[in-house]
This record gives C-alpha cells, sequence and structure tokens, in this order.
C-alpha cells in the first residue's frame, strides 16, 4: 500500500462506515465538535509527553476527526476530502512565499511576518467577496 492509498483507503472505510453504522450515520458536523475538541487536546498531551507512540495515535484520531466531517461534507455536495487537502496546499503556497516564491525569509521571525502577511491578505480578500460588500 502506498502513502496515498492508505488515506484513500481510510476514507472511503469512512464512508463505509457512514452506511453501515448508525452511531456514525447520525453524526453531523456540530454533533462532532465536542470530539474534534477532545482529539485536539490528547494530541497536545502526547505532544507534552514526549511519547512518539502516543503522538502516532491521537493525530490518528484526529484525523478520524478531519475525514469523517469531510465525508459528511462530500454527502452534501459541499466539498470532498481532496478538496480539504488541494485548499491546504494552496494556503501552504501562499503563506509560504520564501519557499514556492520569490521572496526572502533569512530567519524565523521573517518567515512568520511574511505567514502574518499572506494570512492577512487572505482575510481581507474573502471580506473583499462577502454578500453585500463591494
Amino acid at each position: 500500500m502506498t502513502e496515498g492509498s492508505a488515506l484513500e483507503a481510510f476514507a472511503e472505510q469512512m464512508r463505509v462506515l457512514r452506511r453501515e453504522c448508525a452511531w456514525k450515520r447520525e453524526q453531523t458536523h456540530t454533533s462532532l465538535v465536542p470530539f474534534v475538541r477532545e482529539e485536539a487536546e490528547e494530541v497536545v498531551e502526547a505532544i507534552e509527553s514526549g511519547d512518539p507512540a502516543a503522538l502516532c495515535d491521537e493525530l490518528g484520531d484526529l484525523l478520524l476527526q478531519v475525514v469523517i466531517h469531510a465525508v459528511i461534507a462530500e454527502e452534501a455536495g459541499d466539498f470532498t476530502l481532496d478538496d480539504v487537502a488541494r485548499g491546504v496546499i494552496a494556503k501552504m503556497e501562499r503563506r509560504n512565499p520564501h519557499v514556492f516564491g520569490d521572496a526572502v525569509a533569512t530567519d524565523a521571525a521573517e518567515v512568520l511576518r511574511l505567514w502574518n502577511a499572506a494570512k492577512a491578505a487572505e482575510k481581507a480578500e474573502k471580506a473583499g467577496h462577502q454578500p453585500g460588500t463591494r
């Protein structure tokens, strides 16, 4: 199994679970909020523990949350897991112009400045595209 295929297999497994498991089928983005919070906190705890095996396990649980939300959105026709991945790839390219563009960053402070500038530009662009704005 290649790296990409494991993630694809997991997404397909979640689709099956949504069809065949009553509990998973009934979940919504909103009903899953407590689980997202819990899993994110458990990732933090694993990081703080310094235990790589615990971190790997908890990242898997957090990934489960990402995948189930993406599958719920896919079922609604909103977006897919691939859309999520494409979006974060594009975001990393925008926010790291010192790697993917012609900007220069000689230290971490410069990288953070570029990141924050790109993030502010994205926020301003989104605000400009909101319904009812010009």
